[in-house]
C-alpha cells in the first residue's frame, strides 16, 4: 500500500515539475501525450508493486499472428 502511494506521489512530483514547461512553451499536443504516458506508467508501476498479474504484450501479438503463421506454414516448409 505504501509503495503504491509513493509511486503516485512520484508521478505527481514529475507532473508538477514538467507541466509549467509544457504550458510556458504552449505545447498542447505534447502535454496530452505527456499525461497519457504518465498515467499509464504510474498505473502500471503501481499495479506491478501490488503484484497484479499484468499480461505480456507479446502474448497479444502471438494470438494475432498465429493464424496467419499457420496458414502460411504449408507454403514455407518443404
Amino acid at each position: 500500500m505504501w509503495k503504491s502511494i509513493g509511486i503516485i506521489l512520484i508521478g505527481v512530483l514529475i507532473a508538477i515539475k514538467e507541466i509549467p514547461y509544457l504550458r510556458k512553451h504552449r505545447l498542447a499536443r505534447e502535454e496530452i501525450f505527456f499525461w497519457l504516458l504518465l498515467l499509464m506508467a504510474t498505473g502500471l508501476t503501481a499495479a506491478y508493486v501490488m503484484k497484479v498479474n499484468i499480461p505480456n504484450p507479446l502474448d497479444w501479438i502471438i494470438v494475432l499472428y498465429r493464424p496467419i503463421s499457420e496458414a502460411l506454414k504449408p507454403w514455407l516448409i518443404e
